[in-house]
């Protein structure tokens, strides 16, 4: 192979993603680094009537309100008391409504981790009762499963539900 038709063959191949990992539970999950706006630690929302529970409130940063989403509660999982380790991931999210911040909650922030498509997998079928919209794919990252989230489908659903119930 000469030169350039090794360069031509790496240009083919899709550079690796860069995903912010953080943890649920026992479970690893990722989201694009791309979508990150802030990490912040855990601070009270102020709550909002006729909400789904998982939608805890919204907070005030520096002039935008911007909605906070308990992961926990949304992929129903044990509840968990926030300590000093809690997180607010602050995401820009493509919506109906445009483009918008969004806040969610998580035990904690673990790193920055590239991930190369021979890492990636689909998202396995379970059936036509559990839904998986959001999940876009899970990769293995040293020994370990990593659920990545898309996370406009999930606040698409959730925008949807709180529309639902405020009407």
């Amino acid at each position: 192979m000469t030169a350039r038709s090794t360069s031509h063959a790496a240009a083919n191949v899709p550079a690796p993603r860069q995903v912010l990992t953080f943890s649920l539970g026992d479970e690893n999950y990722g989201v694009d680094i791309l979508r990150v706006k802030e990490i912040r630690g855990w601070t009270p929302v102020t709550k909002i009537p006729k909400v789904p529970p998982h939608i805890l409130g919204v907070l005030n940063l520096r002039g935008s309100i911007v909605p906070i989403i308990d992961l926990r509660v949304r992929f129903n999982l044990a509840e968990a008391q926030f300590t000093p380790l809690t997180v607010i991931i602050v995401l820009s999210v493509n919506s109906s409504a445009g483009q918008r911040e969004f806040g969610l909650v998580v035990d904690g922030v673990s790193d920055v981790v590239d991930i190369s498509a021979e890492n990636l997998q689909e998202t396995p079928n379970l059936g036509s009762r559990v839904s998986v919209e959001f999940v876009q794919g899970l990769a293995l990252v040293a020994n370990s499963m990593l659920i990545l989230l898309n996370v406009d489908e999930l606040i698409r659903h959730d925008m949807d539900s709180a529309r639902q119930s405020a009407a």
